[in-house]
């Protein structure tokens, strides 16, 4: 059984004594909404301070590649410049068409961040860091992280801009050309382990990663999760050098910055699923379960930093060829292949 970041919570207070205090003169249920607002305040804090510095590590991790040096100028190595950024979108005027769709503007940037936000919620992140064990946590957790194409089409409509909605149908041809091959690629996980559940299939990884045993299924599930991010070789919806911007072309201020946003909390959403469902999650000798899940995931994101400063774009044509007539096949020769061991087994 999974113990939860409310379980060990209410230990720790129920060891100092504290939980009986308050148990003494406040309800159950308010006891429980106070810990259950503690933990995803304490969660909303760290994830906002490593989104905003996963900025500053892509800009230090391209400029090494590209023998540049990066940000230097505010503070040490240029450690204050993801704080810099924020002031500046703070204060930065916000200005938009008149002919908008005003609800539908509004509403765009909030449905892209929070299905991210609610995604960290099932991300096991160390045995004793799990906010929510959920027994069907990983179909909760591919449903709910398509959801933010939803938001960018949503954008692309209500500008009333060409290139904003070409924009939104190339992302929602990417989304369901590469979503199907992960969801399948998943599967093979599944098979392995028994198991809906992301703890439980962590710890089904305690003696061998399934990278080791489901290769194939890894190789496809990081090729859709890139294509699943927007990221290079897969940003269509946001080819500067035709869409001008893509889908935020006439956002700007703090309504851009909640897609920025986005965009990188979506990028350790993304290496945090990877680490869970191939790499063992927070399995690893000597050191504490969640530093493990932490250096996995940030190999993974420098591996996609890596691959923006290395390869080229593709075209629109490649990237649909690549989906269905490579990935979805090989993602069901993958269920067949592990179901087949599995029956012999």
């Amino acid at each position: 059984m999974t113990t939860t970041m409310y379980d060990s919570l209410v230990g720790i207070l129920s060891q100092l004594g504290v939980y009986q205090i308050l148990s003494g003169f406040l309800p159950e249920i308010v006891i429980r909404i106070m810990l259950v607002l503690a933990i995803a305040g304490v969660v909303a804090t760290v994830a906002s301070l490593i989104l905003a510095y996963l900025t500053w590590l892509e800009r230090k991790v391209l400029s090494d590649i590209q023998q540049r040096i990066g940000p230097m100028r505010t503070g040490p190595h240029g450690l204050l410049q993801p704080i810099a950024d924020g002031i500046k979108l703070l204060v930065k005027e916000d200005v938009h068409p008149k002919t908008i769709d005003r609800w539908v503007f509004l509403l765009a940037p909030i449905v892209m961040f929070v299905p991210v936000v609610v995604v960290l919620a099932v991300i096991p992140f160390g045995k004793t860091l799990v906010m929510t064990d959920l027994s069907v946590g990983i179909v909760f957790l591919l449903a709910v992280s398509s959801l933010p194409t939803l938001g960018i089409i949503m954008a692309s409509w209500a500008q009333n801009n060409k290139y904003a909605v070409l924009a939104g149908l190339r992302r929602a041809a990417e989304i369901i050309s590469y979503e199907i091959s992960m969801v399948l690629a998943a599967i093979g996980v599944v098979l392995l382990a028994g198991t809906l559940s992301l703890p439980g299939i962590v710890e089904a990884q305690t003696g061998l990663p399934y990278i080791i045993l489901q290769p194939l299924g890894f190789v496809i599930f990081f090729i859709g999760l890139l294509a699943d991010l927007g990221r290079i070789p897969f940003d269509f919806q946001e080819s500067e050098s035709e869409l001008v911007a893509g889908y935020t072309t006439e956002y700007s201020g703090m309504k851009f910055s909640f897609f920025f946003l986005a965009e990188y909390l979506e990028l350790f959403v993304a290496g945090g699923i990877l680490t869970t469902l191939y790499l063992g999650g927070w399995n690893g000798p000597f050191l504490p379960s969640w530093l493990w899940f932490a250096i996995k995931t940030f190999i993974v994101i420098w591996v996609i930093f890596w691959i923006r400063a290395t390869l080229p774009r593709v075209r629109i044509d490649q990237l649909l060829d690549i989906g269905w007539k490579w990935l979805l096949p090989l993602a069901l020769l993958n269920i067949v292949i592990t179901g087949g061991v599995l029956a012999v087994m």
